[in-house]
């Protein structure tokens, strides 16, 4: 999971309108500066707890110079030394994802049928808007397609786009991000819909195993596909005051 998420949230940000990604011993960082105040697309990925150490004052100065006002760093929950460490440098534990896995051999084909609408980064990006009451922040920023391992899925209802998520598929793990769906298309299985035929599609590539990090709402979404919670990803992060 800590892999997959280290190759996804860069590749995310390199192409974004004006983001990038910084490798530095241990640690990886997607910079998102067209989204600045939303950390969960600036975020870190660390190896251990000492590179993390050494790097966070390089990465506090990255972020400020790229205008970039918040950001967090993902740490799973048994890293007590990881959290102290952030804890101490001023970063506040922000939102504390469920981290969930399930083996795509128990995958089972939709119980609906989808109206599947081509791939179009903006449009899933403007559903990922309304779906968690954003002001119009993720469309501004993603607005070009990541290449392969990335997968965009997007699914229509009343013929407009109306669920969306991104797969990145990575030595036998299918990552599964950026899941939205309109409040008004909620509650007929659209979503499950939708992350049964995508995990079947990475089965198909030779996926064999699924990860994500769970809000609470999409938690029982996740469980009756099969998903499993391992803990949780916790959120810790550095909010500069305007």
């Amino acid at each position: 999971m800590v892999a997959n998420m280290g190759g996804v949230f860069p590749c995310l940000a390199r192409h974004s309108g004006d983001g990038h990604s910084i490798e530095l011993p241990g640690v990886t960082a997607a910079v998102t500066p067209s989204c600045p105040d939303r950390s969960i697309v600036n975020c870190v990925m660390y190896t251990d707890t000492a590179a993390l150490s050494r790097s966070l004052d390089a990465l506090s100065a990255l972020y400020e110079s790229a205008g970039v006002r918040a950001w967090t760093v993902w740490v799973p929950n048994h890293d007590t030394d990881a959290a102290e460490l952030l804890d101490h440098a001023g970063h506040l534990l922000d939102a504390r994802p469920a981290a969930m896995v399930c083996e795509l051999s128990a995958i089972e084909p939709p119980g609906i049928a989808l109206d599947l609408s081509e791939p179009d980064m903006v449009e899933a990006a403007r559903v990922n808007d309304v779906a968690y009451g954003l002001a119009g922040e993720f469309e501004r920023a993603f607005r070009r397609l990541p290449p392969e391992p990335a997968y965009l899925y997007m699914a229509r209802a009343g013929g407009v786009p109306a669920c969306t998520l991104l797969t990145y598929e990575e030595d036998g793990e299918c990552g599964i991000y950026l899941v939205a769906t309109l409040p008004e298309a909620r509650g007929g299985g659209l979503a499950s819909a939708l992350m049964a035929h995508a995990l079947l599609e990475a089965r198909e590539r030779g996926c064999t195993t699924s990860s994500l990090q769970a809000t609470a709402r999409g938690r029982p979404v996740y469980k009756r596909l099969g998903y499993e919670e391992i803990g949780t990803m916790d959120m810790w992060e550095r909010r500069r005051q305007v």
